[in-house]
């Protein structure tokens, strides 16, 4: 077995007395993709803001491939190819989509004001290269998305609204990709034709890898290779999809105490 691409070792959170994550051990391998579950409030999108640095964790440590980024700012950790969506759009919906998908290229351009101000035909050459690029990738997506680079992000359907979020998590090429929630505010079949589109932009890409919190289970258990069940900040469970709901530690964290009983006897 390789070494991991993400290793939590007794990762912790606490916010005043509350503690979020609890000793969370957790690996993610290169090329996988991990369904994170557990019911609301179990700590899933703490462990995204814990490892993309937006919280400084309380204990523990986080390894990207091997090197620590434990308490790392975004920018570090986005420069160690880490990249994330966010369950409530974090669009800016006057702006392009182009706009709003370059955004995620920032770090990769030059802000000097020299740069800018003088070395105009190099800034003219930068900027052209990020149009292809984005333009590429939505392309990727579909010739539709594609045609819609230069229209306002707020005259878009939700389910080319969540595209355009993937695409800005993509567009820095990123070994890892965390998904939080991209089905939400979409119809089952928005969300199958949304994970349909991630999985084909996947196959055309570099085989990035990929950690999705997700609360439709026909997503997880269509796209996931393996999984892991979060409660009160601990893991509970991991495996497959079909392990992990059969687990009855699961069941009782989803479901209560009568309906798991019920549904082991």
């Amino acid at each position: 077995m390789t070494a991991p691409l993400l290793e939590a070792r007794g990762l912790t959170m606490r916010f005043g007395g509350v503690t979020a994550l609890d000793a969370l051990d957790l690996v993610v391998h290169e090329h996988e993709i991990l369904g994170l579950l557990g019911p609301n409030g179990s700590g899933k999108t703490t462990f995204f803001n814990v490892v993309t640095g937006l919280y400084a964790a309380s204990g523990g440590q986080v390894l990207l491939d091997g090197a620590e980024i434990t308490r790392q700012p975004p920018q570090a950790v986005y420069r160690a190819g880490v990249t994330r969506t966010f369950q409530r759009s974090r669009l800016s919906l006057p702006l392009t989509v182009f706009d709003n998908v370059a955004i995620g290229q920032t770090q990769h351009m030059n802000p000097g004001l020299v740069f800018n101000l003088l070395r105009r035909q190099a800034l003219r050459r930068q900027v052209d290269e990020t149009i292809e690029q984005v333009h590429a990738l939505l392309q990727t997506f579909s010739a539709d998305m594609a045609a819609k680079l230069w229209q306002p992000a707020g005259a878009l359907s939700m389910i080319d609204r969540r595209r355009v979020e993937v695409c800005r998590a993509l567009v820095s090429n990123p070994r890892l990709v965390l998904l939080d929630e991209p089905s939400a505010g979409m119809t089952h079949d928005e969300t199958r034709e949304l994970m349909d589109d991630i999985l084909l932009v996947r196959s055309r890409l570099s085989p990035f890898t990929i950690v999705i919190i997700e609360h439709e289970m026909g997503v997880i258990q269509r796209i996931t290779q393996r999984c892991a069940v979060l409660n009160y900040g601990k893991k509970i469970a991991e495996g497959s999809f079909d392990d992990i709901t059969r687990d009855p530690e699961v069941q009782l964290a989803y479901l209560g105490q009568d309906v798991a009983e019920g549904a082991s006897t």
